[in-house]
């Protein structure tokens, strides 16, 4: 391979291991937290799940998505919106695919507002599925001082949002696999990573919570949102803080992009088109200079 070949490929390499967003910091297997270090988050490194709709074939699964919305409307849904999310979402194939019925029943459970009426006023009025699912405050002002003047951050894109940075040879191997499950790989381990005795040497600041998973230092706002328990589920699946973790990690992704089921097919589809065209083309190149001598 030629030298600018190889440029090239440490390019792209050093492109794709740099983290999504600001708050994302490079892994480490364990932080250093003595005095004059710079501690690397998050603590410990998210273990890889397994995920129905992983890979080029994945899919989701419409039961586990139904699940992962009854964990976010029930405990999630108090402090944090799904802004990007409308109740007609929900009924659509490749989602949770709730009924007609259902998703017109689930909206009229919410009041949203509208107007203004001939008056000139805002009014209240059950939900359609058309509208999208109203957030629990007001504004965001309202919500960061019930919350300890940090408003909670919406989780409409957080299945993409948030990942940890695998490094460079995974990213260079992730690029052509088309790893994308980083994001609930990050939420699954945060949710479970609760109840853990802090390190010796790190400093939990008061009114936060030690979370070995948190991506922005060793402690967060936010308490354990999960118990056992706490759901129960219709279907039978068990009441554990690891299930709902998984299920509501899997809905989020599903939230971040609801077409992932259909770009796969498109994608696979149009994968197979130019398979076939080379084909074409080559078929076609060998037949047209057959009768030319070289």
């Amino acid at each position: 391979m030629s030298l600018a070949g190889l440029a090239g490929i440490a390019a792209l390499a050093l492109v794709l291991a740099v983290p999504a967003s600001a708050q994302e910091a490079e892994p480490a297997a364990e932080a250093e937290h003595h005095e004059g270090a710079t501690a690397h988050y998050p603590i410990h490194k998210p273990e890889p799940q397994s995920w129905t709709f992983a890979g080029f074939f994945g899919k989701f699964d419409t039961a586990q998505l139904q699940r992962g919305f009854q964990v976010y409307r029930e405990v999630c849904a108090s402090c944090h919106g799904l802004k990007l999310v409308a109740f007609r979402h929900l009924g659509q194939e490749g989602g949770p695919h709730f009924g007609e019925e259902e998703v017109r029943a689930l909206a009229a459970e919410y009041q949203v507002t509208d107007g203004p009426d001939d008056a000139g006023d805002m009014f209240e009025r059950p939900a359609r599925p058309s509208d999208y699912l109203p957030s629990p405050f007001a504004n965001d002002q309202a919500a960061a001082a019930a919350n300890g003047g940090a408003a909670p951050p919406d989780l409409s894109l957080m299945g993409k949002a948030r990942g940890v940075s695998r490094g460079v040879l995974w990213a260079l191997l992730d690029f052509f696999t088309q790893y994308q499950e980083g994001g609930p790989d990050y939420i699954h381990a945060l949710l479970t990573g609760y109840d853990q005795q802090p390190a010796a040497g790190v400093t939990v600041p008061e009114g936060t919570h030690y979370n070995p998973y948190f991506i922005a230092g060793p402690a967060l706002a936010m308490p354990k949102p999960l118990s056992d328990g706490q759901v129960t589920y219709a279907d039978g699946a068990p009441g554990t803080v690891d299930q709902y973790s998984r299920d509501v990690s899997a809905f989020l992704m599903w939230a971040a992009e609801p077409h992932l089921t259909e770009r796969k097919r498109i994608g696979f589809q149009v994968f197979l088109f130019l398979c076939i065209f080379a084909g074409l083309l080559y078929v076609t190149k060998k037949k047209v200079w057959s009768g030319v001598s070289h």
